[in-house]
């Protein structure tokens, strides 16, 4: 009887990881990800505008990308208050340029109307809308909107306005004074004189980690065990220097943006540790920036998504430890 178990349990064990390891295989080329095709639309005219690449030189200072799936409720307050602070900056400083992108990753609300809302208003040169069709997940929907931007600084925020857009602007500066650091101490003469901070690869995290304290006082124990859980794997997965990983307010210079997001294969909620991965590969610098942050209402998280998270961390894990993921430079 107990050799039955053993065989039954060594059974079940080299099923799952041969699961693993073929998933991880099958996922190999997902870093081409969705194949529709970008098409900003200019609902004033009714005709499209040219769609950019990431490849392309950045024509504007700052791109936010802003992912939304059945957000019809809480996009709107979150892009009149971005929108206030952007036209603000604007007269403050004439030089300010900026572009906002809305991915609809699918929604089956009012989403998208909410979104071209915002582009009638702003026009089509300062908000652009993204359709995915169908949904496809947050990951894959900021990495769409970071292809196709114009940004020498690109970030990504969430729709539901948890993290104050003006909190961007300690990200903006630690990247400039990194990148300037970074400048100084390159070689000038081989880089040519002017500084363009779109060339400099660099990253900036918003962290909520100065609120875990009062977090934990106030969740229940079983969230805190999951989420200390969740810790320990993605320590294990990507390493240890960044304490929160899942906050989803993120800067990129261009060129940091550039080699991520031509290389990303996780689709869903794990994929800003497979960016935490991808920017210790390619040494690009993290600065990790603590950000005012309040929960809203109409979270997209629940228990279910756990074992998924988990998954996809082994899969990363697998996927480039193997090298059956490759990374392009």
């Amino acid at each position: 009887m107990l050799e039955l178990l053993v065989v039954f349990i060594l059974t079940v064990v080299i099923g799952a990881v041969s699961a693993i390891f073929f998933e991880a295989y099958r996922r190999r080329n997902n870093h081409t990800h969705v194949e529709a095709p970008a098409i900003f639309e200019d609902p004033n005219s009714l005709k499209q505008v040219p769609c950019p690449h990431i490849v392309d030189p950045a024509e504007k200072y700052i791109s936010l990308i802003i992912p939304a799936y059945n957000e019809e409720n809480r996009l709107p307050g979150a892009l009149e208050e971005t929108m206030t602070y952007l036209q603000h900056r604007v007269a403050k400083d004439p030089s300010f340029s900026y572009e906002v992108i809305i991915i609809d990753d699918g929604s089956a609300d009012g989403t998208k109307r909410v979104a071209f809302d915002f582009v009638k208003k702003y026009t089509v040169d300062n908000v652009r809308v993204i359709l995915l069709g169908r949904n496809h997940g947050k990951g894959e929907a900021i990495r769409k909107g970071m292809l196709h931007s114009r940004g020498e600084l690109l970030l990504m925020l969430d729709a539901d306005g948890a993290t104050k857009v003006t909190d961007l602007e300690k990200l903006e500066n630690k990247i400039q004074a990194v990148a300037r650091k970074e400048f100084a101490c390159g070689d000038s003469a081989a880089t040519g004189s002017s500084f363009r901070i779109s060339d400099i690869p660099i990253a900036a995290f918003g962290s909520r980690a100065h609120l875990e304290e009062k977090a934990l006082a106030t969740r229940k124990w079983y969230r805190n065990f999951l989420m200390r859980g969740f810790h320990l794997v993605v320590l294990l997965a990507a390493g240890p220097g960044i304490r929160d990983t899942q906050c989803g307010f993120k800067m990129f210079t261009r060129a940091a943006a550039r080699k991520l997001f031509t290389n990303i294969r996780l689709k869903r909620w794990c994929f800003d540790v497979e960016l935490v991965f991808l920017c210790k590969w390619f040494r690009i610098p993290i600065s990790e920036i603590s950000v005012n942050w309040s929960e809203i209402p109409g979270s997209k998280v629940h228990p279910l998504s756990i074992p998924n998270m988990l998954l996809e961390l082994l899969l990363m894990s697998v996927g480039y430890r193997t090298g059956m993921w490759r990374i392009f430079t």
